[in-house]
């Protein structure tokens, strides 16, 4: 039996994956898509790379989706702006509650990655657009919670999601010490749809350079999430980078080891680690790239003098950082095994 399926901000670039994968996927369909600005629009107009799947779908408004909920299971995405989501779950949460619909929520914008409102406050500077509801959230990558502990959930941000991945076990595993070093480097896509002076593709092409460094809005974030999973905090410098591809995140962290390891030994415990979770590879030479666009899987490698470990990790931000993690967590939502929809492989050449 199909889930009925809901988008929010159903325009920019991570709704678009959203609904190329959920066209593919064995139990969700798509009944709506909501953008107040395109209402009305046939989706295929924005997206023509989906012409075939949705018919003559249009977008539709915030009434019309409210509209589509009744008894029964429904599954929710939100991909509306940081600032903006939030009170739009709310509405869809409460509709909810009166229908007898049961909803399931995964949430990719910042608002629901923080616990506390005074903390995305202190990192956004808005106020949170749903206070209430934070209880109601969990966040932090599948393959850091062995099973669903609220009944909606936050999907880490792109970068979030890569550095996450290497602090994770080093933290758990007690590998290294706190002190957390990293550079990235992400694809444009990252930036969104609307064009600026950093995501322009003269500006970009052929060229590499940092932005935000040691004040990007994704290492709180890490830092808080890594708390509540391990239940240490690490203090996490990073810098982040523009790279001049479209798609794709490369993270190189580094730390000091607690005591001497090998190489051997570091690649076996996080190995270990990530047994159980089907998209993660730790590789024996350093990961590309394109060994991972277009997919949910991310790969990690590792390196190291036996006095410090260098971790390296790459992922698709707009599959696995966004529209692929938050489908992971809808899975896991509804009670599919977590890879329903998510076994596509790699583009590789892109």
């Amino acid at each position: 039996m199909s889930i009925p399926t809901i988008v929010l901000g159903g325009t920019g670039y991570v709704a678009g994956e959203l609904l190329r994968l959920i066209v593919g996927h064995p139990r969700l369909k798509v009944i709506g898509v909501m953008s107040e600005s395109q209402a009305g629009t046939s989706i295929r107009t924005i997206f023509p790379q989906l012409q075939g799947t949705l018919g003559d779908m249009c977008f539709g408004t915030k009434a019309e989706m409210l509209g589509l909920l009744s008894e029964g299971q429904v599954a929710l995405f939100s991909a509306a702006p940081h600032g903006v989501s939030a009170a739009l779950v709310d509405d869809f949460v409460n509709a909810a509650t009166r229908t007898g619909c049961e909803l399931s929520v995964v949430d990719v914008s910042a608002d629901f990655r923080f616990s506390d409102a005074s903390d995305f406050e202190g990192v956004y500077g808005v106020p949170h657009g749903a206070p209430e509801l934070l209880s109601e959230f969990s966040c932090s990558v599948p393959e850091h919670q062995a099973s669903v502990s609220h009944s909606h959930v936050g999907h880490p941000g792109c970068f979030a999601t890569a550095l996450l991945m290497a602090a994770v076990p080093l933290m758990k595993l007690g590998i290294s010490d706190t002190n957390l070093y990293a550079v990235g480097i992400t694809g444009s896509t990252g930036s969104g749809r609307s064009p600026t002076a950093g995501t322009h593709h003269p500006e970009r092409h052929s060229n590499l350079f940092a932005y935000k460094g040691l004040s990007h809005r994704h290492a709180p974030e890490v830092m808080g999430i890594c708390k509540s999973i391990t239940g240490i905090q690490p203090a996490l410098r990073f810098i982040p980078h523009s790279g001049p591809f479209a798609r794709g995140i490369y993270v190189t962290m580094q730390a000091e080891l607690k005591e001497p390891r090998t190489e051997i030994e570091i690649r076996q415990a996080l190995s270990e680690f990530y047994a159980a979770s089907p998209f993660v590879v730790i590789r024996e030479t350093a990961p590309r790239i394109k060994d991972v666009i277009g997919s949910n899987y991310c790969h990690i490698g590792i390196a190291t003098d036996e006095e410090s470990v260098a971790v390296f990790v790459v992922i698709d931000n707009l599959i696995k950082g966004a529209a692929g993690g938050a489908i992971q967590w809808m899975n896991r939502q509804l009670g599919l095994p977590e890879t329903t929809g998510l076994l596509a492989p790699a583009l590789a050449w892109v």
